[in-house]
């Protein structure tokens, strides 16, 4: 369907405005329903919030905000995970992914519109660019009807902004805070702001009403994440340090992540009621987000060459279990692990191990903008709605991202711009810790770690990639009314969109190695700052990096241009003297085998009836939709890119039901059962991949041949209200998922000495990646260029079943005021989900790398390790407990929220798969807690906390409990303020 088509279905609906106008200007008598828009207290949002879900016709769960911008949390993301059957994933201990009943194949919308996020995934507009202040309500989806729109695994969020009719009362409320991380370099206060105004006015022309909120905050959010691999083998009699096979230490990164957000955020709403008929009206949501990041690795390279010479004093066994495979069940066994020892500074040859200091500063600009105009006109009989909308996102990532090599000034060193350091470590007691071994001679002072002229500059990556994604959509639905006995009303609609996403990568990778091609630090001194000092402050550790240099981060946010010209200047400077032609940084330019342009279109019909009689409700019906997907970008060749493009076509039926059944005055029996599709992330579509300049991470295939998975669901629950506020629920649910987006990789093989091919092509797996460093995995002064694992997205052959239960308590006292006095004021809340996943059939197999198959050869494997494809970031069991007070103007929460393990592919933010398989999530809960008092009717002060005990993240290779390879250490974080309204 072409967009001109589009727009005269756009234009078909003007007519009914304009008719409606006339009639309005015509009209004296107005009718307006007035309610409250929203709660004013925790009690009374949890009775209207279980009020819409009672009176759903399909399965909802709902979030009401307890006052004007205040929903339980600060981040949309930890609002959902109020609910039943979520959890969700953070960064930097900030909610930003959201799993429904096991899946983030979801969708989110704002009143009802597709959103686009910063990506090129599905799921819509990204959590941490929305301010909870401006949303009234959260309504998750997990039964659709036949007029929803289609793309989801778990369910539909739907973010809820105030709507004007609904107003009684003028509305004025302002809210200003102030927020703390107790992991804060700087420990300073990050501001909030937010207000709302609104109000309803009745004119000859009829009622109109107008809602504006707005939002400004600014967030420090910190984590310290230590990671440590040992995925290397040493087998008896090859180390002095023991007589068995054991596992040596691999690589050591200290990673200091400091995100800065600040997020503006604003949100209108305008509505016109006519006359009895007719309402016209028009939203817009605007956000924009910098995320600036300004976070520090420290990094000790080359610790594999000395995995022989290492003086290990201790160490733990390690029992990898079983793992499901392609000949069944493998019990890969037990092995030493190196836990405790110094590995020396080699002063010949190699000259390691590397100490690298790097600087990240991969900024985020997103601004996105969501419009939405339309009409409802009704009558007796008929209702109909016409409504047209656009979501967009534009997103710019502007960051230098840059390496040093600390040189030791007490080792030696040959050409390279590199030389040995030694490194002690400890990983006893379940927390990874590694620093300068102080204890060798040959260890780096203080005073010499701060010093310039000991720095050599390594790398220089400049990015300003583009991402751009638009939906243009226009709908109209149609309701019937009937007097059939049974059948309520039939609804029937149609749904046009236009969706497309652009990814450019606009970048500039310049690698120095060798002594004669990268300048010292003295010669750029001016850019040079002390990196963060407090990595033990989390844990207490005493062993870690406290001093080193890295490029400062603010300067390279502030003024970009000004850092490459320092260094460029520098870079030329020192190759003029030493004759090397290697050369400065380059301008960035667009990568043409990343670029990537794609379209797609899609028409959906539903038709749907709804009934009614005597205990039973619902309703049922057919959705059609027919996509034509159109791919532009570039196939490149022996360095040559030719332009390409590809086109393809779908539809799907999808049947869907929903059943009620009124067994009560206060117990409810639902049903449903219903088909979805998942379409593929735009950039799995396309043909278009990039390059990391590390050797590690697995370079992304697109697959044009991808075809939506598809999905059937049923649920059946039983609600029992059993009290004001108060709800006992237990439900169960079961998905057949077919055609599942698995993740097929291809391994590069190494050779004896641990080395890979560094010539294009890669005859034995694995893709050549021209800028990627070849560190270890080639001879030392190696230029870049190796080759690099290489994943895929495909279309699993398996069928797959998830399934499980949810359990829901609520219970609130306040109707025993005369019994309890001030403990009616208590309120309960817990919800329990239970789920699993299975798959029957397929070939959707992770495999060993070749080290990994090294040390599982040595413990009696006989063929390749596999491991059946799981479902990422599911988890078996989570729970909510909430404990709640209101009384006498004071407000508190106390929430614990608990998840069990599960499989990740985001492995200390790579997405690098150690040993070859997801790593484990091990189990983590938190808990916050939030108390607000209300000193007369207009003013409100609060204090909230996130992460009150700090728990930390921890990931285990292979198993759970199995090898400890990465920590997340996340902060705390207090958030305190005062309210208005009036």
């Amino acid at each position: 369907m072409s967009k001109s088509r589009y727009t005269k279905l756009a234009l078909a609906c003007c007519p009914l405005f304009l008719i409606s106008w006339n009639t309005a200007a015509q009209e004296e008598e107005k009718l307006l329903e007035e309610v409250v828009v929203t709660a004013s207290s925790i009690r009374d949002s949890l009775q209207s919030a279980l009020d819409q879900k009672r009176d759903a016709a399909s399965l909802v769960e709902v979030i009401k905000a307890e006052d004007i911008g205040k929903l339980p949390d600060q981040n949309l993301a930890e609002v959902l995970e109020n609910v039943t059957g979520i959890q969700i994933t953070r960064t930097a201990g900030v909610g930003t992914g959201v799993q429904i009943r096991g899946t983030s194949s979801n969708r989110t919308e704002i009143n009802g519109v597709s959103t686009v996020g910063s990506g090129t995934g599905r799921s819509g507009i990204s959590f941490e660019d929305v301010s909870a202040a401006i949303i009234a309500s959260v309504e998750v989806v997990k039964s659709p009807e036949a007029k929803t729109i289609e793309g989801s695994v778990g369910g539909t969020i739907n973010l809820k902004t105030i709507r004007p009719l609904d107003l009684d009362e003028p509305l004025v409320a302002a809210r200003v805070q102030g927020e703390q991380s107790s992991l804060s370099e700087d420990g300073g206060t990050s501001p909030r702001y937010s207000g709302t105004f609104g109000n309803v006015w009745e004119t000859e022309y009829g009622d109109f009403g107008a809602v504006i909120s707005a939002s400004y905050s600014e967030q420090d959010a910190n984590a310290f994440r230590p990671r440590a691999d040992r995925d290397n083998f040493v087998a008896a009699g090859e180390s002095a340090s023991a007589d068995f096979d054991f596992l040596p230490a691999q690589f050591f990164v200290q990673d200091y992540d400091d995100f800065e957000f600040e997020t503006t955020n604003f949100a209108g709403a305008f509505e016109w009621q006519a006359n009895d008929n007719l309402k016209l009206y028009f939203d817009a949501v605007l956000n924009d987000q910098e995320r600036n990041e300004e976070s520090s690795r420290v990094q000790t390279s080359g610790i594999s060459t000395q995995r022989f010479a290492a003086n290990i004093t201790e160490f733990e066994t390690v029992d990898f279990g079983s793992l499901q495979g392609i000949n069944g069940s493998q019990d890969l066994g037990s092995i030493a692990a190196a836990v405790r020892g110094i590995i020396p500074a080699q002063v010949d040859d190699r000259f390691d191990p590397n100490l690298r200091l790097s600087g990240d500063t991969n900024s985020r600009n997103t601004e996105s903008e969501i419009f939405r105009f339309g009409g409802e006109w009704e009558n007796e009989k008929l209702k109909l709605r016409v409504e047209a909308s656009t979501s967009t996102s534009d997103t710019r990532t502007p960051s230098i991202n840059t390496t040093l090599n600390f040189i030791n000034p007490n080792t030696p060193i040959g050409d390279d711009n590199e030389n040995a350091t030694p490194i002690e470590f400890d990983l006893t007691g379940g927390s990874l810790t590694f620093g300068i071994a102080e204890s060798e001679a040959n260890a780096p002072t203080t005073a010499q770690l701060l010093d310039p002229a000991n720095y050599r500059l390594r790398d220089v990556n400049v990015r300003r990639d583009i991402a751009e994604n638009t939906e243009d959509a226009f709908r109209i639905d149609l309701s019937y009314y009937l007097d059939w006995k049974g059948i309520r009303s039939i609804d029937v609609g149609y749904r046009y969109n236009e969706t497309t996403s652009l990814q450019d990568q606009v970048r500039s990778n310049l690698g120095l190695r060798s002594l004669d091609d990268s300048p010292s630090g003295d010669t750029f001194a001016s850019l040079l700052t002390a990196g963060p000092d407090n990595f033990d402050e989390a844990d207490g550790r005493d062993l870690f990096f406290p001093d080193f240099l890295t490029i400062d981060p603010s300067q390279v946010i502030s003024n970009q241009e000004a850092v490459l010209e320092t260094l460029n200047a520098a870079i030329l400077a020192h190759q003029a003297t030493t004759g090397s032609t290697r050369g400065g940084i380059d301008s960035p330019s667009s990568s043409t085998g990343a670029f990537f342009d794609v379209t797609e279109e899609t028409d959906a019909f539903y038709a749907q009836a709804n009934f009614d009689y005597d205990i039973v409700r619902g309703n049922f019906g057919l959705r059609y939709v027919d996509t034509e997907i159109n791919s532009r970008g570039n196939a490149v060749l022996d360095g040559v890119a030719t332009p390409t493009s590809s086109s393809a076509d779908y539809d799907f039926l999808l049947p869907r039901l929903n059943l009620l059944v009124d067994v009560t005055e206060n117990v409810l029996v639902r049903a449903g059962w219903g088909e979805d599709i998942r379409r593929p992330d735009f950039n799995d579509l396309s043909t278009a991949f990039s390059f990391s300049t590390s050797p590690n991470p697995a370079v992304s295939l697109g697959n044009p041949g991808l075809v939506p998975e598809e999905v059937e669901s049923f649920d059946i629950s039983a609600d029992w209200y059993f009290a004001p506020a108060s709800v006992i629920s237990i439900g169960y649910f079961h998905k057949e998922r077919e055609g599942v987006f698995t993740v097929q990789d291809s391994d590069p093989v190494e050779d004896a000495n641990g080395f890979r091919d560094t010539t294009d092509p890669c005859e034995d797996g694995g893709i050549f990646n021209p800028i990627a460093d070849p560190n270890v995995f080639a001879p030392p002064g190696t230029p870049p260029g190796v080759c690099v694992p290489t994943s895929q997205v495909v279309n699993g052959s398996a069928e797959t079943t998830q399934k499980g239960y949810e359990i829901t308590f609520q219970y609130d006292l306040g109707q025993f005021e005369e019994q309890l006095g001030w403990a009616s004021g208590f309120g309960f809340i817990a919800n329990l989900t239970e789920q699993e996943f299975s798959r029957s059939g397929g070939d959707e197999f992770f495999q060993a790398t070749s080290r990994a198959q090294t040390i599982f050869n040595s413990l009696g494997a006989t063929d390749t390790v596999t491991f059946e494809a799981p479902l990422v970031d599911l988890s078996e069991t989570a729970y909510n407990l909430t404990v709640y007070y209101e009384k006498y103007g004071l407000s508190a929460r106390l929430r614990y929220t608990w998840r069990d393990e599960h499989r990740s592919n985001d492995f200390g933010s790579t997405q690098s798969r150690p040993f070859g398989f997801p790593v484990v999530q091990e189990e983590r809960g938190q808990l916050n807690a939030s108390i607000s008092y209300d000193i007369n009717e207009k003013f409100n002060i609060g204090l909230e906390a996130v992460n009150i005990t700090e728990e930390e993240t921890e990931q285990n290779c292979v198993n759970s409990g199995s090898l400890l390879c990465f920590q997340g250490l996340t902060d705390r974080r207090i958030t305190f303020g005062v309210s208005y309204r009036m």
